[in-house]
């Protein structure tokens, strides 16, 4: 992530800027946070583009039929405004790099985690397809890699782009497309349908296996790459023989021979164990596991830029300039609002219809909230840390994430992108429990509390808790939770205030998971008969179980 540039709105909507994230045919890419928490990837459509009106139909178009696809395996549609002087389109920001970054940087997947990504990007375009849309353009750079799964970003909206060439000029027939990922159909400029997205993944498999594309490499002129994949058959020698099935499938030239998304996740699941998960090993090999710790937790930890914001005059893009001052928090207690915006906009501002709401991520039980006609209290962006205590954060993290790789991934990783479904990590404290009061004396948290904790809703096994605690001074980011149901997955953090005993964490910001998922009180930990109990300052409790 880059810093915000000069020339870059400090706000896009509800949304505050906290960097940019690349830049693309369409327009630039920030990550953002709205003012309740959620961590949001928002789209700014290149001003050129925006003064076409049929690029803008086309747009408006494919935002909805976007926002009706489900959040499980993709990047979910959770705000857009389609008639703003720049449309832009927000969507879940996911914490994790893209494939393309992955093996592109000489890490090919082995084949247990190619078929479970086969499975993931058929179920996510199985969603995508039920929307009526096409992906057109499923290549490495737009799957990202999280640790309980793959996330599939970018779907129907390079369709907007057929409505223009390069010079503006609005044409019909275009291809979009990344020349080495493309299918037959694509390349030769006719009608699609979403077999075309079968024949990219086919690719994005061999790519992912190989770190090569089937057709040629990346530095092959692209009309010979696409003169390739309407004439020739693909290079899969390097392909696994295991694989070659599954794959080859994927790359018929007929578009009638091609699987359907649903009959390649039973194709890939035979040989992947059921998935992410499924049998207590993580998907993904133990280095990329460390890989992924560090990058969520530059995220948990990025800069806020009020300061700059205030430099550059808080502008927002598609709107005035005042930004209006938080509302004071009102009664009942700000984390129990729901993280979506409001579900009244202005015409043409076309926020997603959100999932179902999960239980919040509190310590107990909290009844979901139906989402207000205005934005309500907005709840401040927790306080920057110092350049030291963010550094020191991120070098212990990345120091457990690299010991977890080093140890197995059968017994310890982190769930921290995506939908994940919990945090597990080392128990930290010696044999005899001595660590504990040295760990206390010399002022961090006492090792006692240390490691993975976990408890159920109401004796449900579907409503659960996982909470893992890790060593941290002041400000670090220590604790890391999921909440699951059966419709959602939250994933959430919190700072350390004091190591205690009892100890003291922040409140709760939410890491990923569905437009309800909702930041929590601050709250104190402390043992009680060797449970953890976990005290929010709104009264509630939950009592966990130790588990790792």
């Amino acid at each position: 992530m880059r810093p915000l540039d000069a020339q870059d709105p400090a706000r896009i909507g509800d949304y505050r800027l906290l960097g940019r994230l690349g830049q693309g045919g369409m327009g630039r890419v920030f990550l953002a946070r709205s003012d309740r928490g959620r961590t949001v990837a928002v789209k700014l459509v290149h001003p050129e583009l925006a003064g076409e009106e049929e690029f803008r139909a086309r747009f408006r178009r494919e935002v909805r039929a976007a926002q009706r696809v489900g959040g499980e395996w993709t990047a979910p549609v959770l705000d857009a405004d389609t008639e703003a002087g720049t449309p832009w389109v927000a969507t879940g920001y996911i914490a994790g790099p893209s494939l393309q970054r992955v093996v592109g940087g000489g890490t090919p997947l082995p084949e247990r985690s190619v078929r479970i990504l086969a499975a993931g990007l058929a179920r996510a375009l199985g969603a995508i397809h039920a929307a009526g849309i096409i992906h057109r353009d499923l290549k490495p750079s737009n799957v990202l890699l999280t640790i309980d799964g793959p996330r599939v970003i970018d779907f129907g909206i390079a369709r907007a782009l057929e409505a223009v060439t390069g010079n503006g000029v609005t044409r019909t027939g275009d291809s979009v497309g990344s020349p080495g990922f493309m299918s037959p159909e694509q390349v030769r400029g006719e009608p699609l349908t979403p077999a075309c997205d079968v024949f990219s993944l086919g690719s994005v498999l061999a790519y992912a296996a190989t770190g090569r594309q089937p057709f040629g490499t990346a530095d092959s002129i692209a009309h010979a790459l696409m003169f390739r994949i309407a004439q020739e058959e693909p290079d899969l020698s390097a392909l696994p023989d295991a694989l070659r099935e599954l794959v080859s499938g994927c790359l018929a030239k007929d578009p009638e021979q091609r699987p359907t998304p649903a009959e390649l996740v039973a194709q890939a699941e035979r040989g992947a164990a059921g998935g992410p998960g499924a049998d207590d090993e993580p998907w993904l090999p133990g280095a990329l596991i460390a890989r992924l710790g560090r990058h969520a937790v530059e995220l948990l930890e990025a800069e806020d830029p009020q300061d700059g914001e205030n430099a550059r005059g808080g502008d927002r893009a598609g709107a005035p300039s005042a930004v209006p001052s938080p509302a004071p928090e009102g009664p009942g207690g700000v984390h129990a609002l729901p993280t979506a915006v409001s579900h009244t906009s202005a015409p043409g501002h076309t926020p997603a219809t959100p999932p179902p709401r999960p239980v919040a991520p509190g310590p107990a039980s909290h009844p979901p909230h139906t989402a207000r006609a205005d934005h309500g209290p907005a709840v401040p962006a927790p306080a920057p840390a110092s350049r030291r205590r963010r550094g020191a954060g991120a070098a212990r993290f990345a120091a457990f994430a690299l010991v977890l790789a080093g140890v197995g991934a059968a017994t310890v990783y982190a769930v921290l992108g995506g939908d994940g479904d919990g945090v597990r990590a080392e128990d930290a404290h010696g044999k005899d429990g001595r660590a504990s009061g040295q760990s206390a004396a010399n002022g961090g948290i006492p090792t006692d509390f240390l490691g993975t904790w976990e408890t159920t809703l109401d004796g449900s096994a579907v409503n659960a808790r996982r909470l893992t605690l890790i060593q941290g001074e002041t400000g670090d980011t220590v604790l890391t939770m999921t909440a699951t149901g059966a419709s959602y997955r939250c994933a959430f953090a919190a700072t350390l205030i004091s190591a205690g005993p009892p100890v003291r964490l922040g409140p709760s910001t939410v890491v990923s998971g569905p437009d309800g998922c909702r930041p929590g009180e601050s709250s104190t930990l402390e043992m009680v008969g060797g449970t953890l109990r976990r005290v929010s300052d709104d009264g509630k409790a939950l009592s966990y179980h130790k588990t790792g």
